[in-house]
C-alpha cells in the first residue's frame, strides 16, 4: 500500500476531487483514493513490523505483550489468532496469523499450528488472539484451546509459552495469570 499526498502528476479516482490536504492511498487498481481509518492503521501495522529488529527478543513478559497489542489492534472487526515462532533463546523465528474469524470467534485448528511451528522450526511458541468486543476475559473455549495446543505442541518438543489475548489497549497474559 502506497501513501501519498496531494500531485498534480498522480492519477486519481475520477469521482475523487483532489483536496490538497488530504492523505491517498493506491489501491489494487493504481489509483489513488482518500485514505480511510482502517487502511491507515492497517499500513502502520505492516510499517511497524517492517522496523522491528529482525530475531526480536520475546522473553520479556511485557515486550510480548506490546508486541501483540500492536499486531492485534483494537480497529479489527473480526477475531484474529496470531501466532509467534520463536527459536531455542526465544528469538522471534517468524509471526503468522493463520486464522480469522467472526466477531466472536475464530476457528483454530491444533493440526494447522503444530504443521506451522514444525515448518518454521520453532522451539518454543506464544499465541495471541483479539477480543472485538473489548471483553479481557478469557472464554471457556479459549482456555480449552490453549490446553489442547499446549498439549499437541508438547508431542513434537515444541514448548506453548503464552496466550496473549488483546482487548482494546488491554492485554491478557495466560501465563502471568496463571491460567496457562
Amino acid at each position: 500500500m502506497q501513501f501519498a499526498l496531494f500531485s498534480p502528476t498522480v492519477s486519481y479516482a475520477p469521482s475523487v476531487s483532489a483536496d490538497p490536504t488530504a492523505l491517498y492511498v493506491r489501491d489494487p487498481n493504481g489509483v489513488f483514493v482518500p485514505a480511510d481509518t482502517s487502511r491507515v492503521l492497517d499500513a502502520a501495522r505492516q510499517i511497524a513490523h517492517q522496523v522491528l529488529p529482525e530475531r526480536i527478543n520475546m522473553s520479556r513478559p511485557q515486550q510480548v505483550k506490546e508486541f501483540f497489542a500492536m499486531k492485534l489492534n483494537s480497529n479489527l472487526e473480526h477475531e484474529i489468532f496470531g501466532m509467534a515462532m520463536l527459536d531455542a533463546q526465544y528469538r522471534l523465528i517468524e509471526y503468522v496469523e493463520p486464522f480469522r474469524g467472526t466477531l466472536t470467534q475464530a476457528s483454530v485448528y491444533p493440526r494447522e499450528v503444530v504443521k506451522m511451528a514444525l515448518a518454521a522450526n520453532a522451539a518454543a511458541v506464544i499465541i495471541a488472539h483479539n477480543h472485538p468486543s473489548g471483553t479481557l476475559e478469557p472464554s471457556a473455549a479459549d482456555l480449552n484451546l490453549t490446553k489442547h495446543l499446549r498439549t499437541a505442541l508438547a508431542l513434537v518438543d515444541i514448548r506453548l509459552l503464552d496466550h496473549i489475548l488483546v482487548a482494546g489497549n488491554k492485554t491478557l497474559s495466560f501465563a502471568e495469570s496463571g491460567q496457562l
